[in-house]
């Protein structure tokens, strides 16, 4: 009995213990997600107003752009993950890695090779450990994204889209994220990011009572796309750095709740357990006791 009572004391210090550091990373978790979030919604009226400006571009001239024209045939993709550098977020590296698998899939079955251009270590270390091939890697900038990464990023992808496909380039770019919806609710979202579909203009931003402006361009029309196009790009991979890093912080948060619950739920259980097992042992005691005193007396 006095094993099993220093057993149970012993798994007892050890939930408590791991409560502790989840507890800690739930609130640190909890910490990071705000600034995620104040980030987002920082960025959020700089990558609307370049939306608008390339709308109205795309829109009102009549320039066949290298980035806003469908090709007749698409023979090679690009598809981006954004994973997370670090674990203990639940399914949230999982599920991203599952939808990225299965854009590609499709895309295969279309008749379309696909290339893979990886963010974080666990989308890094995912393909490794399975021998799969990867164009591009970036890791180290997941938690809190700076602005060059997203530069880096869309610098390659611009280089491979404007690249031939006899030399290796790539005619269609899809990003693969997950979208902060709320605290509890991360979701996977794939968007095609070139060629350009303009598709990102708030129903709110547009009401059927808004007069559009008459747009002249100086120097021209193309001039005016090479610019702000690269723009745009950088603002959509930046933005789903941002949403990936918030939704990561999120992830985290709820899985270490989860396991604090569940550190709390295992000492409750292992706490009855050495009560139970303590009363038994004085139980025999007591027992040994009367037998021995009734022995005595007879």
């Amino acid at each position: 009995m006095g094993a099993q009572l220093r057993v149970y004391k012993q798994k007892i210090q050890s939930a408590q213990t791991t409560k502790k550091i989840t507890k800690a990373m739930e609130l640190i978790a909890a910490s990071r997600i705000q600034k995620a979030m104040a980030r987002v919604h920082a960025a959020s009226p700089f990558s609307r107003a370049v939306t608008r400006a390339v709308s109205a571009v795309a829109t009102y001239s009549n320039v066949d752009h290298p980035l806003t024209t469908e090709p007749e045939q698409i023979r090679r993709s690009a598809v981006v993950i954004f994973a997370a550098d670090r674990g203990l977020a639940g399914a949230f590296n999982s599920q991203i890695l599952r939808e990225g698998l299965e854009v590609a899939e499709l895309l295969r079955s279309e008749g379309k090779e696909v290339v893979f251009y990886l963010v974080g270590r666990k989308a890094v270390g995912y393909f490794q450990f399975r021998k799969l091939a990867a164009a591009g890697e970036w890791i180290g900038d997941t938690d809190s994204p700076s602005f060059s990464t997203a530069e880096d990023i869309a610098n390659t992808l611009l280089e491979a889209f404007r690249t031939d496909y006899a030399d290796g380039g790539v005619e269609e770019i899809h990003l693969v994220y997950n979208r902060f919806v709320s605290m509890m609710t991360q979701e996977p979202e794939s968007v095609r990011l070139l060629p350009l579909e303009i598709t990102e203009a708030d129903a709110a931003d547009v009401s059927s009572s808004q007069v559009y402006p008459l747009y002249e361009f100086e120097p021209d029309a193309e001039t005016v796309l090479d610019a702000i196009l690269p723009v745009y790009i950088q603002s959509r991979i930046f933005n789903a750095l941002l949403q990936s890093a918030a939704s990561k912080h999120a992830a985290t948060q709820k899985a270490m709740k989860s396991a604090s619950d569940n550190a709390d739920k295992l000492i409750t259980d292992y706490t009855r357990l050495r009560n139970n097992a303590r009363q038994a042992e004085i139980t025999q005691q007591i027992a040994e006791i009367v037998g021995g005193a009734d022995a005595l007396a007879s």
